[in-house]
């Protein structure tokens, strides 16, 4: 029996289960979840979405949203000897410390406006900016992370604050003066402020949730490392850390610990089904197998990846494995996800020569390599931060968003080949509205804030460049 509050989304075609089915209507009731999927003939009053399908929302497992303040400023080569990383990492560093809690707002709201805008309706934020430009606390020790909060909420979209524990610039490493800003030396602090941030988020209505993610193996020691994660494990949080991105920061750990970074972590009983490997590049087979049997996760970045010179992240032999692997639009140089998706094997299709290289053996489905790029996307994004969601089913949110059918990228496509054109084809001009929670935030590719959100990003930006 419908209740006066549910409320039914009608499109063309809705993506249920692992196909695009006709007639089919999303139901979602006052809370924001979805009671039920049903056939058009037994809904009343729906708001229509014609020449549209309706996909569960994408899911950003992994995201610096300050640093869309730096798209398009370190394109030119800073040194006389090879650019890298590491030389772009400094000017990144100069931006931050420049930023005031208001400027992190703004910022941030502009890089979750353009999420939004492509389908992302939940965000997993790796944030490492507790302090104030000269490295000093603020009175409020969360204020940072809560401007983060605050603009993903004003934004409408869900965040996992990933609190980031950061202690020193390296093993044997001269103190960078650059990086005063992200340091928490004691462990106990941080977790002290982790458990703070937890109390004050508790009223999100599951819009906003906290995560441990300990930086790095060259950032955080191992002491700090196993208080902070086993931390994480006991209240069972997300756990995310960059992890293996580059060759110097395997090489500093093998120095310090006699170990990869991939094995000091097991080793030392850090990984399981909560942890989340960030980028994972350069990492034996041993230790994909490793992970496997851990049962933890990785996010692979393919666009940050490529634009810093990382690295390819063999995502094959991570799926050989059976190892979820999830995306992140992680500097924000392009904010498009099924872009990411895409990335994963054409990245691979580059390095070996060969097409459909993730796709299974002697899989005919012409849908089968999309669905599972798209499922990195959503899925395994989801679980990653901690979410249930990624998915169209009875009892999750109501997280969608949906496509036009006529846009250029699309047309012609038919509900067999839709997923592939959408994961491999699809123009973000093609997404016409996103719902979060069973709200609508983006309309007819427009979100009601937008044009204000871009202006005041605008200002900022003429505030730091000139």
């Amino acid at each position: 029996m419908k209740s006066d509050a549910e409320q039914a989304w009608l499109p063309d075609l809705l993506f249920a289960g692992s196909s695009f089915q006709p007639d089919l209507a999303l139901v979602c009731d006052s809370s924001g979840r979805i009671v039920r999927l049903a056939a058009r003939s037994e809904v009343n009053n729906p708001i229509r979405l014609p020449n549209r399908a309706l996909l569960p929302g994408l899911v950003n497992a992994h995201s610096h949203a300050f640093q869309r303040l730096i798209r398009g400023r370190t394109e030119y080569r800073t040194t006389n000897t090879t650019d890298s990383f590491w030389t772009w990492r400094e000017l990144m560093y100069r931006a931050a410390n420049q930023l005031t809690p208001e400027d992190i707002y703004i910022a941030s709201r502009m890089a979750f406006l353009e999420m939004a805008l492509t389908g992302i309706t939940a965000v997993g934020e790796f944030h490492y900016l507790p302090h104030s430009p000269g490295g000093v606390a603020y009175d409020d020790p969360n204020l940072l992370a809560k401007e983060v909060v605050r603009a993903a909420r004003d934004v409408g979209i869900r965040i996992a604050l990933l609190r980031v524990a950061y202690a020193r610039a390296g093993y044997e490493t001269e103190p960078n003066p650059l990086q005063i800003r992200f340091i928490e030396s004691s462990p106990d602090v941080y977790l002290k402020n982790v458990e703070q941030l937890q109390i004050d988020m508790a009223e999100t209505d599951g819009m906003a949730w906290v995560g441990i993610a300990p930086h790095s193996v060259r950032a955080v020691p191992l002491n700090y490392l196993k208080t902070a994660i086993g931390f994480g494990n006991e209240r069972r949080l997300p756990v995310h850390m960059h992890v293996a991105e580059q060759n110097a920061e395997v090489s500093a750990c093998i120095k310090e610990y006699g170990r990869s970074p991939v094995s000091l972590l097991a080793t030392e009983g850090l990984l399981s089904e909560r942890f989340t490997a960030v980028h994972a590049i350069y990492v034996t087979p041993k230790a994909i197998a490793t992970m496997a049997q851990a049962r933890a996760s990785i996010c692979a970045c393919p666009t940050t990846e490529r634009n810093l010179g990382d690295g390819i992240v063999r995502i094959d032999n991570y799926f050989n494995r059976g190892v979820s692997v999830s995306l992140g639009t992680d500097s924000q140089v392009q904010i498009d996800l099924l872009e990411d998706a895409r990335e994963l094997e054409y990245h691979l299709r580059l390095q070996r020569t060969e097409r459909s290289v993730l796709a299974k053996a002697n899989d005919q489905d012409p849908s089968a390599l999309a669905r599972r790029l798209f499922d990195c996307a959503t899925i395994n994004g989801a679980e990653s931060i901690g979410f249930a969601g990624g998915k169209l089913e009875p009892g999750l949110a109501a997280d969608f968003f949906t496509i036009d059918l006529n846009d250029t990228s699309l047309a012609g496509s038919s509900k067999v080949d839709l997923l592939a054109s959408t994961v491999f084809s699809l123009s973000r001009t093609a997404v016409r509205d996103v719902v979060v929670a069973g709200k609508r935030i983006v309309e007819n590719g427009r979100h009601a804030d937008q044009v204000e959100i871009v202006e005041s990003f605008k200002i900022l930006q003429k505030k730091l460049w000139g």
